[in-house]
């Protein structure tokens, strides 16, 4: 009678579950109940002496509960939904706020010191203006106010360019530490306590953008700009760890069959490319607003109400951080496997090659889109004298473009059958394309069509490295280290775009020498690729996401689809 008191309790139990999706959702689901059937049988027959049914109801709730715990979970609308609002709040920190709007606040506080008239006044800007043949002042203005080496380091001047290279170098090199102390703690540590950190991260990013005009002192823009720096950079890292949980959560589970991998491999690029989409029109936004209030009289006043809208928008990122509620490990909480230490789960990620290629890979794309962007940019508004209202139509298309193209590539690539890694070949090889026709065309007259063909062809190309590198390295992250991972993926992209930002700042007035450094890093980038041998299906294989029954043999290609 208690044995079938119990059967009907574990029946009634397994029956009140909630039912998986149809296709490969349910059957990963299905092995879960088979699991989960036969931890009750042996909670059940462990103890054969015990013959209270409420104890033996009890062991078999806490095998239950336990399971439970355990599974993962579908994401629901509103938290892909949250996910996709933060790329909208975020990608405008490395791609407009850092690399354009502080080197201008920079220029402008230092136009206004005493110390700065003579170096600003050795050359005036009408002769500067006859050395370039362009007749826009202000236009000329604002490029010598970036460019003229006023800030004195040491015994050297540097411009306002390479004082936001060097303040977002230094950002980088102080938050190395930081992601090193919260790798482990992303993967093993609870989940209130990184929601905290994520949250905080980005409060306090957002706050360091409110105040940068009040100061009206050239070195305090350092400490604005490590903060932002920082706190995007650890940012990063809970969002790009959250879209490795939310795969896991879509199959129940971090282990498919062979059949399955196709339908993974669509639905992370598809959330991917839609984030990424929705970045670029967070960016051309605020773009647009810039080119606006540099019109106005009071610039550096103007320059901080954007500065201000900026952090208000990122501060709204703090409902994804909130709203994001995964977690860490499926590894039960009562496991006797304690977590490894701190060194060897950051340097895990050297025992999954795929992984460190996919991470090279993220390292030059990132590096050259800034530097096409960055270097295209001053030779616009520096060397060719374009209309104003050319150049705000020229960011549109860089950013606003992607919004429309980007989406389309998820159907594109299901039809052609391709994946992550030869998105990336193909991002490599549009930059290629693009910084090589700026080479070689470089002492020509561009016109308006060349130049927007060109940032069009160039901004599909960024769009694409940004949204498949991060689906490229989560294809060869392992359970239960999506955050060392994502830690690596936030410091190699900050690396790159800070030294892409860096060659195009020293090198402001030779296109030749910034695409072609560019044009360089795009093909090194395709040959790490392929002479890599860098693989999704080959490196998800490695990172335990195939079943072991379904893998290859090493015969066979890796890149089966």
């Amino acid at each position: 009678m208690a044995d079938t008191t119990t059967s009907d309790h574990v029946g009634d139990t397994h029956n009140n579950m909630p039912s998986a999706p149809p296709t490969s959702e349910h059957m990963a689901m299905q092995v879960g109940h088979d699991h989960h059937e036969e931890d009750l049988a042996g909670a059940l027959t462990e103890t054969p002496d015990i013959h209270n049914v409420p104890i033996k109801i009890q062991r078999a709730k806490d095998v239950y509960d336990e399971f439970a715990r355990t599974t993962e979970k579908q994401p629901t609308n509103g938290e892909i939904y949250s996910w996709y609002l933060y790329g909208l709040c975020s990608y405008f920190i490395t791609t407009v706020l850092v690399p354009i709007l502080f080197p201008l606040l920079i220029s402008q506080v230092v136009s206004r010191s005493p110390s700065s008239v003579p170096a600003v006044q050795g050359r005036s800007l009408q002769s500067l203006a006859d050395l370039m043949n362009c007749t826009r002042l202000n236009e000329m203005q604002l490029y010598k106010g970036l460019t003229q080496p006023s800030i004195k380091v040491l015994d050297f001047k540097i411009s306002a360019l390479e004082w936001t290279a060097l303040s977002w170098a230094i950002g980088i090199l102080l938050v190395s530490p930081i992601l090193i102390f919260i790798a482990r703690h992303l993967d093993h540590g609870r989940r209130q306590n990184q929601n905290l950190i994520f949250g905080g991260a980005i409060l306090i990013g957002s706050f360091f953008c409110l105040p940068v005009g009040f100061f009206k002192v050239k070195w305090i823009f350092i400490l604005y700009i490590i903060a932002i720096v920082i706190a995007s950079t650890v940012s990063t890292v809970f969002h790009t760890r959250h879209l490795g949980l939310m795969v896991r959560g879509f199959f129940m589970g971090s282990s498919i069959e062979k059949h399955q991998f196709h339908e993974r491999k669509s639905i992370v690029s598809s959330l991917s490319l839609y984030a990424t989409a929705a970045g670029c029109l967070g960016a051309g936004i605020i773009s647009a607003f810039i080119y606006h209030m540099l019109y106005h009289t009071e610039k550096l006043t103007s320059l901080w109400i954007v500065s201000i809208f900026c952090g208000l928008k990122w501060s709204i990122g703090t409902i994804h951080a909130l709203s994001a509620n995964r977690p860490s490990s499926t590894q039960p909480s009562s496991s006797a496997v304690l977590p490894p230490s701190r060194k060897n789960h950051l340097l895990s990620v050297f025992k999954y090659p795929h992984a460190v290629g996919s991470l090279v890979a993220i390292l030059i794309s990132s590096f050259t889109s800034i530097c096409i962007f960055m270097g295209g940019l001053h030779y616009v508004v520096g060397q060719l004298c374009v209309k104003p209202i050319f150049i705000l139509f020229l960011f549109l298309t860089y950013f606003i473009l992607p919004l429309f193209a980007l989406p389309l590539f998820h159907p594109l690539q299901l039809v052609i059958k391709t994946d992550a890694m030869r998105m990336q070949f193909l991002g490599f090889f549009v930059s290629a394309m693009a910084s090589g026709f700026g080479f070689y065309f470089k002492n020509k007259n561009w016109n308006h069509l060349h130049l927007s063909v060109l940032v069009a062809f160039q901004s599909i190309s960024a769009g694409i490295l940004h949204a498949f590198g991060r689906v490229l390295l989560l294809d060869c992250t392992p359970p239960n280290k999506e955050g060392v991972f994502s830690v690596w993926f936030a410091w190699v992209r900050a690396v790159g775009t800070c030294g892409g930002f860096a060659v195009s700042s020293i090198f402001y007035d030779n296109v030749a020498v910034t695409f072609g450094i560019a044009f360089c890093a795009a093909i090194v980038g395709k040959f790490i690729l392929i002479l890599g041998k860098v693989s999704n299906f080959a490196g998800a294989i490695a990172a335990g996401h195939v079943l072991e029954e379904y893998m290859i043999s090493e015969k066979g290609s890796p890149d089966e689809r």
